[in-house]
C-alpha cells in the first residue's frame, strides 16, 4: 500500500505536464467568438469628429471593411496603428473605428499626431458596444462583409505579416463574393 502513495505525485504531476504542454500549443490570439457569420449588433456611437453623423452599424453593409477596436492610451495599438494607415492611404479596405473607453479629445489628439486611416469612429464610453461585440481588450479587429456581418475577429495588433498571410486572403474572398 505504501509503495503506491510514493507513485501519486509522480503521476499529478504528469497529468499536469501534459496539461500545460497542449496548452502551450494553443494560438492566445484566437479567441473564438460567437458572432462569426452573425450580423454586427446594433449600436448607435456619437461620433469622435465634431459634426459628423453618429456611427451605425448600418455604415458597415455594402462593402467589405474593417472594424478597428482601438484607444488613445492602448499602447498596443499605437504598435498597430502604421499598418492601419498604410492600408488606408493605399485604399485597401475602408477602415471603421470603435474608440473604446476613451475621451474623444484624447482620441483626437493621437490621431492629429499619428494620423487618421479611419472612415469613420464612433466613441465608445460606456462600453456597451464593445460587450455586445465581445471586445476583451484593445486592439481588437473585426472583418465585416457586404453584409455587415462578422466573418473574422483578430485579436491583438495587426501586423503586416497578419494582414498578409491571415486577414487579405480572407478579404480578397468575401470581396469576389456576390
Amino acid at each position: 500500500m505504501l509503495r503506491w502513495i510514493v507513485f501519486v505525485p509522480v503521476a499529478l504531476f504528469a497529468i499536469l505536464a501534459v496539461t500545460f504542454g497542449l496548452g502551450l500549443r494553443r494560438d492566445p490570439s484566437a479567441i473564438p467568438s460567437v458572432l462569426i457569420d452573425r450580423p454586427v449588433p446594433a449600436f448607435v456611437l456619437e461620433p469622435v469628429k465634431p459634426g459628423v453623423a453618429p456611427f451605425r452599424q448600418e455604415d458597415l453593409k455594402g462593402k467589405v471593411s474593417l472594424l478597428n477596436v482601438f484607444a488613445s492610451w492602448c499602447s498596443a495599438c499605437r504598435y498597430e496603428h502604421p499598418t492601419l494607415m498604410a492600408l488606408a492611404e493605399n485604399n485597401t479596405i475602408p477602415i471603421y473605428g470603435l474608440d473604446w473607453k476613451d475621451e474623444p479629445r484624447a482620441c483626437l489628439d493621437y490621431l492629429e499626431r499619428s494620423g487618421d486611416p479611419f472612415v469613420s469612429i464612433g466613441g465608445d464610453m460606456s462600453g456597451r458596444a464593445a460587450i455586445d461585440l465581445g471586445v476583451t481588450g484593445a486592439p481588437e479587429t473585426f472583418v465585416i462583409d457586404k453584409a455587415g456581418q462578422i466573418r473574422y475577429k483578430h485579436v491583438g495588433p495587426i501586423t503586416e505579416d497578419v494582414w498578409r498571410d491571415t486577414i487579405a486572403p480572407l478579404v480578397a474572398r468575401l470581396e469576389a463574393e456576390t
